[in-house]
């Protein structure tokens, strides 16, 4: 089930934007990531499947043509890695 049209995802940068997600919000409540799982590029932009700290599994994805995220709950990406 996909979130909102445009979702608020807190993230680490450093030479580019949006490097390390950190946090998220979730149905109104900010959730802590605990463990990265996975990160992969599409044509659209970056993918992050993540664990918080309550063991829930999202999947971020920053669309970089229009610079938002969009959040997935659960283990299938929004945009499978093409590695997998």
């Amino acid at each position: 089930m996909l979130s909102r049209d445009s979702d608020q995802v807190f993230c680490r940068s450093g030479h580019e934007f949006a490097e390390r997600p950190t946090a998220f919000i979730w149905e109104e409540e900010r959730l802590q990531i605990d463990e990265l799982l996975a990160r992969w590029r599409t044509p659209s932009g970056k993918r992050f499947l993540v664990r918080t700290v309550d063991h829930r599994i999202f999947t971020l994805a920053f669309i970089e043509s229009s610079a938002e995220w969009r959040i997935e709950q659960g283990d299938k990406p929004l945009i499978a890695n093409p590695e997998n």
